[in-house]
């Protein structure tokens, strides 16, 4: 079998090469091409019926050639290139969801199609930990200041002081893998820890130390809220005007799920007047913000360009994963994060 390793800078093509050679063993007799695309310093964006891709359809179209197997982090598979390519019967997606790769299209081409679910779960909660940190302790304000020969020692007076994680009530939009990670470190710190997620198991969530409550009830009762829900139609703006408003005096907002779960609107305001306390993003509407962005000269802003899952361990996890499920391909096994299983009634 020959397999195309469609890399990019973060997740490189030898990292699928290297992970699927030992997962195959020397049994499997494949072939390989690589090709190697510019994200993260080009950013991704629609390419034709998908999301998020980078690349042209051209260039995978040239790329998969004759493969039978095809491994990607961001690379688009649209109809376009399934009808040009038949010989491919197993493209690996090493994100969260397949979003750069049409379906519905592959499932007609008889494609099976597997992601990555969980590879940058410790990377984000670690990284949500460290914006919390962040925006509650003035972390990236004097670091900013010091650099401009400023000593903020305003900070320890009593009015502009921080706060603590530990005693806090925080509250976490969404429980999922990562919001997992993140409530078991919070509650190390010693914070008392909600959940708003519908789709969670109560009885689970309550056996973490974590209450399961109404998004309204989170809302009323934390001093952080911090979201990591999954984006969809809805939870598009969960985190409206009037649910910002309605939020605690001095509450800290912290995103680094997806920028759609988010009304950015009202939140200039709401910082200047300290209704929101600090807001602390990785994730936005737009992106990259334009340069006239609002929040840019609001107060009590952290922001990070979309970072969360960036380690070196989610890239070799993530390779880790797809190539598991290319080596089930190959030996003719189920596999175990099939993102299109009508494609098995075919």
């Amino acid at each position: 079998m020959h397999v195309l390793s469609a890399g990019d800078n973060f997740v490189l093509p030898e990292l699928f090469v290297n992970a699927l050679r030992e997962r195959a063993g020397a049994r499997a007799e494949l072939t390989f091409s690589e090709v190697t695309f510019p994200w993260p310093q080009v950013p991704f964006g629609p390419v034709g019926t998908v999301a998020e891709a980078t690349g042209t359809i051209d260039e995978m179209i040239e790329a998969v050639g004759n493969a039978d197997i095809a491994v990607t982090q961001l690379a688009p598979f649209t109809k376009e290139v399934f009808d040009a390519c038949p010989n491919l019967k197993f493209v690996g997606v090493s994100r969260g969801g397949p979003v750069n790769v049409d379906l519905e299209a592959a499932t007609a081409a008889g494609v099976r199609v597997s992601f990555a679910p969980g590879r940058n779960a410790q990377a984000a909660a670690e990284f949500t930990i460290g914006l919390m940190l962040a925006g509650m302790r003035h972390i990236s304000d004097a670091d900013a200041e010091m650099k401009r020969g400023t000593w903020r020692g305003d900070y320890y007076s009593h009015d502009s002081a921080g706060t603590e994680l530990g005693g806090s009530t925080v509250g976490l939009v969404g429980y999922g893998a990562i919001g997992r990670i993140v409530a078991r470190v919070l509650l190390a710190f010693g914070a008392d820890v909600v959940t708003y997620d519908p789709y969670a198991d109560a009885a689970s969530i309550e056996s973490d130390g974590v209450s399961a409550v109404s998004l309204d009830e989170l809302i009323d009762r934390s001093n952080v809220v911090s979201l990591h829900a999954r984006l969809s139609p809805e939870t598009e703006h969960i985190i409206n005007a009037e649910r910002l408003r309605r939020m605690r005096p001095g509450t800290v907002l912290v995103n680094a799920a997806r920028g759609g779960l988010l009304d950015y609107a009202p939140l200039p305001e709401l910082l200047r007047s300290g209704h929101i306390g600090a807001l602390a993003l990785d994730v936005y509407d737009e992106e990259p913000p334009g340069p006239e962005w609002p929040l840019f000269n609001a107060p009590n802003v952290v922001l990070s360009p979309h970072l969360a899952g960036a380690s070196r361990q989610t890239a070799e996890r993530a390779a880790s994963i797809i190539a598991g499920e290319a080596a089930r391909f190959i030996a003719g096994e189920p596999l175990q994060h099939l993102a299109n299983p009508d494609v098995l009634n075919r």
